[in-house]
């Protein structure tokens, strides 16, 4: 019988409802070839010769295989099916199916011998259905056409070629190659002690190919559906190499924050020891400082105290001055003029106060001058005292928060591993002094001879 042809059925590319996939190992697979490479061995040379011909370029045929598969007049291939009894009677997991495979397996040694203008590409018998048969897939050829390709696909020709002319309705090419292949296999049944029960012509198998044709129809909705599903499949593969895609691109920024961090904290920890060695200094400097203002505070203690002496012996002095006969006006005698009391008494003694008078002046304004140096001398040291405090209160918090980055840094560290925190610190170094070497001003350098 004819069939619709299935290269995918046949080779078991895909299985139907009524495939036993356990018994498809019991197959036989006879040959197998590309149906384009196909065409390539027969018709190249051909097309070539064809395509030699043309004057018009739109005459000429660029692919063989395209112009039969989009045409109308023949097909790619053919198919045949040959099937030895019925389920009842050979069916293959009996003894009588085996015998069945032998005397096809048989027949199809010589088919391609009979068939010369029947290219068989793909054969295939099938024990994992209910009973023994084989798919023969074929191209009918024609050589010496006198039209198109001198050799081309021609399913009439091919058969004529070959003996079978027809020449009525009822017995066409097909009919008459069809009934000396029966021929044939009753032959070899013949020879396997099988005897040929002839149901009537091969119209009445027609039923077997309407049924052959459904169980196609239904594989090729099996196919779609697969099809179908393998696009959802595929569909939700796609969706998740997108979301693997999207993940993928968000731990990859992660990983640039953390990078981003770690060169952070790096940074941080440069400064922590810097401004560590620098707060060492400054304490040192304090220190220095200190100590200097300690002795500029003993100075100052002994120039206030001097001034407190000063003052004591300034009001000693005071006393004196109201006690002391010297320094009082004595009374005239009773000779004595007023011209001579006044030259000898008074001028004398008045002179004298005047230069003690000038002297405590002097001397009040040494101490004033000298009081307010110290003044300003205190106000200035309390000023650096105030700048040298906010200045260590500063760097305390410098410290703290320099601190707090040192135990951030610690905490990359055990998450990540000291290895991988180091690796991305190293990354980063090299990145920053890759950036500073393209920032960098080139310099020309002219050369003279």
């Amino acid at each position: 019988m004819m069939g619709k042809g299935s290269v995918n059925h046949n080779t078991r590319a895909f299985s139907a409802k009524n495939v036993d996939k356990e018994r498809s190992r019991d197959n036989v697979e006879f040959c197998r070839s590309d149906i384009k490479e196909v065409y390539h061995n027969l018709f190249d040379e051909a097309l070539e010769r064809y395509n030699a011909k043309q004057k018009r370029s739109d005459r000429k045929i660029d692919d063989y295989y395209e112009k039969i598969r989009r045409g109308k007049q023949e097909k790619l291939f053919y198919e045949v099916i040959f099937q030895i009894g019925n389920k009842d009677d050979m069916n293959v997991q009996s003894s009588e199916g085996q015998l069945a495979k032998d005397i096809l397996c048989e027949f199809m040694e010589q088919f391609q011998k009979r068939n010369p203008n029947l290219y068989v590409f793909s054969s295939h018998l099938h024990m994992d259905e209910q009973t023994p048969h084989i798919h023969i897939d074929f191209v009918p050829f024609i050589r010496n056409s006198k039209r198109g390709l001198d050799t081309r696909v021609s399913f009439k020709g091919a058969l004529a070629e070959q003996g079978f002319k027809g020449g009525t309705r009822g017995m066409t090419e097909w009919n008459e190659w069809i009934e000396a292949e029966k021929q044939e296999l009753s032959k070899v049944m013949g020879r396997h002690g099988v005897q040929w029960k002839q149901l009537g012509t091969h119209n009445k198998h027609l039923s077997v190919l309407d049924f052959e044709k459904q169980e196609r129809q239904k594989e090729v909705a099996e196919l779609e559906q697969t099809i179908s599903g393998s696009k959802e499949e595929l569909s939700d593969i796609l969706h998740q190499q997108i979301a693997a895609g999207q993940e993928t691109e968000q731990i990859r920024k992660e990983g640039e924050a953390i990078r981003q961090e770690v060169s952070e904290l790096t940074a941080t920890n440069h400064l922590l020891k810097e401004q560590a060695e620098t707060l060492a200094g400054d304490k040192e400097k304090l220190l220095s400082e200190n100590e200097k203002l300690e002795k500029q505070q003993k100075n100052l203690q002994q120039d206030i105290n001097k001034m407190v002496q000063s003052k004591e012996v300034m009001e000693r002095n005071i006393h004196a001055y109201d006690e002391d006969v010297k320094w009082q006006l004595a009374e005239p005698g009773a000779l004595m003029s007023a011209k001579a009391y006044r030259d000898k008494k008074a001028l004398p003694l008045v002179e004298k106060l005047k230069e003690v008078v000038k002297n405590l002046t002097i001397k009040c304004v040494q101490l004033t001058e000298q009081g307010r140096k110290l003044t300003a001398k205190v106000d200035g040291q309390q000023k650096q005292i105030s700048r040298l405090t906010d200045k260590v209160m500063e760097q305390s918090d410098t410290i703290d928060r320099l601190q707090e980055k040192a135990v951030d840094l610690g905490r990359l560290e055990r998450h990540f591993g000291r290895e991988q925190v180091q690796s991305i610190v190293e990354r980063s170094k090299a990145l920053e002094q890759t950036e500073r070497a393209k920032k960098r001003p080139k310099r020309a350098f002219e050369m003279s001879r």
